[in-house]
């Protein structure tokens, strides 16, 4: 199993950087999480757009986690994640045209009181949604939602359907909004398909992979700081209580890195591995993810707690990620259950 990129991977991610380094700045994230009603703004959305960056939800699974940890690393305010989940699902379908020209989407998936992922309650009687879902991400900018219903089944609602209300909730990560979304005899349409754990799981290590971004821009704001830092005329980088640290967030990026590209390679080459693989990748990136940010503002000090200094906004980014598409937790679980 070869972890190396292919050249045309290799162009996708350092376009990545380079367009996500231009296009988001700290202050310009920060101006985003905190001012932009939706989050984002169109200009930038269409800029996205013209990449191609939307469809590439539909291509190999490499190719989306190469963005999605691009996508981390920038702390990007975007609905592309959102997107790209929903048109995994509605590909399985064979509904991917649905979001041409630009078109956004989400997923709603959480119900109050929901304890795992693969568990939705939302009853689908007679073409129709009555119900509430809770933590559903970007969906005030989704031209459509894809609903999670009980049986497992998946039911479209485009924007602006009767019966349809949606409110924003407060959320941990400002860079990603949330909203509750209620159905009261909202009209659907049910998605068939023969497969839906593949998207699902490819919809999982794409978060995971975000993490992995997140993680990596922790870890480098927190050496850059180790080596500037100077306690006693000497760079705090040099005293083992800050150094051991470090070493640890490049153990659990690496790690969590390589447990995603195998997931996703497995996804794509070896789909009899996937589950088992992607449940991994999700659980350690989880942890590591929370892990190094967290790790990262110790070795920031004083300075990392203050809401001046940017490194909260990879931290809430990590603690949320974590909790999406199931907790570690529930992977760990998972893995268990499919070794027997």
């Amino acid at each position: 199993m070869n972890f190396e990129l292919s050249e045309d991977q290799r162009d996708i991610k350092r376009t990545a950087r380079e367009f996500l380094a231009a296009r988001y700045p700290w202050d310009e994230v920060r101006r985003l999480a905190l001012e932009e009603e939706r989050g984002f703004t169109d200009a930038q959305w269409d800029e996205m757009t013209e990449l191609g960056w939307p469809e590439l939800g539909d291509l190999g699974t490499v190719e989306l986690i190469v963005l999605a940890e691009e996508l981390g690393y920038a702390v990007a305010p975007t609905p592309l994640p959102s997107t790209w989940a929903a048109s995994r699902l509605l590909a399985a379908a064979g509904e991917d045209e649905r979001l041409a020209g630009g078109r956004r989407a989400a997923i709603a998936q959480w119900e109050p009181g929901q304890r795992a992922p693969d568990a939705p309650a939302l009853a689908w009687e007679d073409g129709s949604l009555s119900g509430l879902k809770v933590a559903v991400p970007d969906a005030a900018a989704a031209d459509l939602l894809v609903v999670t219903v009980a049986g497992g089944r998946h039911v479209v609602v485009e924007a602006g359907a009767p019966g349809l209300s949606i409110t924003r909730s407060e959320s941990l990560d400002t860079t990603r909004r949330l909203y509750e979304v209620r159905f009261d005899g909202t009209p659907g349409e049910e998605l068939t398909a023969e497969d839906w754990e593949s998207p699902w799981l490819a919809i999982t290590v794409a978060n995971a992979a975000e993490s992995v971004g997140v993680g990596q821009r922790a870890m480098e704001m927190a050496v850059a700081y180790a080596k500037e830092r100077t306690q006693f005329d000497r760079p705090i980088g040099s005293y083992q209580a800050v150094s051991h640290p470090c070493a640890q967030m490049l153990l659990e990026v690496e790690g969590a890195r390589a447990a995603v590209y195998w997931a996703a390679w497995a996804l794509d080459h070896e789909p009899e591995t996937a589950p088992v693989a992607a449940s991994m990748a999700k659980a350690y990136a989880a942890d590591a993810g929370r892990r190094v940010t967290s790790a990262a503002l110790q070795v920031h000090g004083g300075i990392g707690f203050t809401w001046e200094h940017d490194l909260h906004f990879l931290l809430k980014r990590a603690h949320a990620n974590a909790r999406m598409y199931g907790d570690a937790a529930w992977h760990r679980g998972r893995v268990a259950a499919l070794s027997l």
